[in-house]
C-alpha cells in the first residue's frame, strides 16, 4: 500500500536537512519512497492512501538506546546507584519470574510508543515474553538480557540464556527484533564470562551491550579489580571488539577512555534523568561527540526514571549539558535531536535503515501535536524558526499523535491501536503484588 502523508512540518533528520515547511512523506509498504514539499511530491502520490497531518510535525521516531522494563516505578527511591542496587534491585532479579517480566515488557513497550519511541533497547530479563510484546504492540526491539557471567550472579540470566535467545528471535518480526549479547556489568563477570560473550557476539554477529562507568567508585574498583580504568578494562579483555558495542551511562570517563570508545567505533547510551535522579554524575557528552563517538539518548528504566517519555529525556540531556559545563550554548538542539533519532541509530548501527527519513528507509516515524500551547508560536521557516527548540524544551511524549513503524500505525489519534492498553495496565497491576511480597520476604 502506498502512503501520502502531510503535514505543515516535515523534519527528516537526514545530512543537511532542515525544516520542510508544507512537507510530505512518501511510503510504500514499509519504506521510506520520498521525503519533499507536499507539492513537489503530489504527483507521486497519485492513488496513496493520504493522511492530511494538518497543525502536526513529522519527524523520525525516536530511539530509546538503553531502558529496563520492570515494575518497580515510584518504589526504588532516594538511594545512589549501587546502594539503590543491593536494596531495591538484585533482591528483585532473585524472585522475578517469567510471567511478571512479560507484563512489564507489555506495559513499557505501549508507554514508549505512544509517546513517540519507535526503537527500543531494553536489558532485561526472561525476554522470550519481551520478543512476544514487541511483536503484539509493533515496536522495533533490540532485547538485551540481563546477563550475570559469574556463579556469584546466577540468579540472573545466563548465557546460556541469552544464547538461545538470539538463536530463537534475532531478526523475527521481518526484522523487526534483534537479540544482543548482554552483560548486567563487567563486575558481574568472570575471565570465562567475558570470554564467551565476546566469542557469541562474533559468531552470531550481534552487538553487544553492558553498563559502564556510571557511578565515581567503579573507577577506583576497577583499579582495584584489574589494574586498568573500566572502558579500558573492556578493551583489554576483548569487549570492544565486536562490530557493535553499545555501552550505557559513561559518565566518569577520561581522555583516554573517550579517545578509546572513538577509535573502537563504539556507540554510548546517554541516560541525563537517570544519572541525575541517582546522582551518578553528568556524563561528557559534549566532548564524546566533539570525538565522533555515537551518541544516542536512552531514559533507563522505570525505577530510576521513573517514565519512557524521550522527549523528557532530550530537555533533560540539554539542561544538563548547559548546568555542567557553564555554557548556554552546550548542545543545542538540533544536536540534542540528532542523539534522540540518527544519532542513536549510529551508536545501535542501524544508521541505513532508520533514525532519519530518507528514501529507501523503513517507514519509522512519528507526528507531534502543533496545536497545543506548548508548540505556540509555530514557525516552520524563517528568522524566528522554532520547531527544534520547541520539539526539544517544550514538547512532552502525550503530544505524538501518530507513532508509525514499518508503515504501520500502531498509535493513532494519540492512542495505541495494536494491543490493548487497559487490559495491559491490569495485567501489570495483577503482577506486581506476588513480586513485591517474594522480594520483601527475601530481604526480611
Amino acid at each position: 500500500m502506498r502512503q501520502f502523508l502531510t503535514a505543515d512540518a516535515v523534519i527528516p533528520m537526514g545530512p543537511g536537512q532542515g525544516v520542510i515547511a508544507d512537507g510530505a512523506v512518501l511510503i510504500e509498504g514499509g519504506r521510506i519512497l520520498a521525503v519533499g514539499k507536499r507539492a513537489e511530491l503530489a504527483a507521486q502520490a497519485e492513488g496513496a492512501v493520504h493522511r492530511d497531518l494538518r497543525d502536526h510535525v513529522i519527524m523520525p521516531g525516536l530511539i530509546n538506546t538503553h531502558c529496563h522494563s520492570g515494575l518497580l516505578r515510584g518504589t526504588a527511591e532516594g538511594l545512589p546507584v549501587w546502594d539503590w542496587l543491593e536494596t531495591y534491585i538484585n533482591p528483585m532479579h532473585r524472585v522475578l519470574n517469567a510471567a511478571e517480566a512479560e507484563a512489564a515488557s507489555w506495559l513499557c513497550y505501549a508507554e514508549s510508543v505512544l509517546s513517540g519511541s519507535t526503537t527500543i533497547v531494553d536489558m532485561w530479563r526472561f525476554m522470550d515474553g519481551s520478543a512476544r510484546a514487541a511483536v503484539g504492540i509493533g515496536n522495533r526491539l533490540v532485547m538485551v538480557p540481563y546477563v550475570g557471567a559469574h556463579p556469584d550472579f546466577a540468579y540472573f540470566d545466563t548465557l546460556d540464556d541469552n544464547e538461545a535467545l538470539i538463536e530463537a528471535w534475532h531478526g523475527r518480526a521481518d526484522g523487526r527484533i534483534q537479540a544482543w549479547v548482554g552483560l548486567e556489568h563487567l563486575f558481574y563477570t568472570d575471565e570465562a564470562g567475558r570470554r564467551r560473550a565476546a566469542e557469541m557476539a562474533v559468531r552470531h554477529n550481534t552487538g553487544l551491550h553492558t553498563h559502564i562507568s556510571e557511578a565515581s567508585s567503579e573507577v577506583s574498583e576497577s583499579l582495584k579489580q584489574y589494574g586498568a580504568r573500566p572502558v579500558q578494562a573492556l578493551e583489554a579483555f576483548g569487549l570492544l571488539a565486536p562490530e557493535r558495542v553499545l555501552l550505557a551511562h559513561c559518565v566518569w570517563l577520561d581522555d583516554t577512555d573517550i579517545d578509546m570508545l572513538a577509535r573502537n567505533n563504539v556507540g554510548v547510551a546517554h541516560n541525563p534523568v537517570s544519572n541525575m535522579k541517582l546522582a551518578s554524575g553528568a556524563a561528557r557528552v559534549v566532548d564524546l561527540l566533539a570525538a565522533g563517538v555515537a551518541v544516542g539518548l536512552g531514559t533507563d528504566g522505570e525505577k530510576e526514571n521513573n517514565n519512557f517519555d524521550m522527549f523528557e529525556e532530550m530537555k533533560t540531556s540539554s539542561l544538563l549539558a548547559k548546568l555542567s559545563r557553564m555554557d548556554a550554548t552546550a548542545l543545542d538542539a538540533w544536536e540534542v535531536l540528532r542523539m534522540a533519532t540518527i544519532g542513536g541509530a549510529r551508536a545501535l548501527g542501524m544508521a541505513d535503515d532508520i533514525g532519519s527519513l530518507e528514501a529507501g528507509k523503513k517507514a519509522d516515524l512519528i507526528a507531534v501535536r502543533g496545536d497545543t500551547p506548548r508548540m505556540t508560536p509555530f514557525f516552520a521557516e524563517g528568522r524566528h524558526a522554532n520547531l527544534h527548540h520547541n520539539l526539544v524544551h517544550a514538547v512532552r511524549g502525550s503530544d505524538v499523535s501518530l507513532t508509525m513503524i514499518d508503515g504501520m500505525a500502531v498509535v493513532e489519534d494519540g492512542e495505541l491501536k495494536s494491543a490493548n492498553l487497559a487490559e495491559i495496565i491490569v495485567n501489570a497491576r495483577a503482577a506486581a503484588p506476588a513480586l513485591f511480597a517474594r522480594r520483601d520476604a527475601l530481604r526480611v
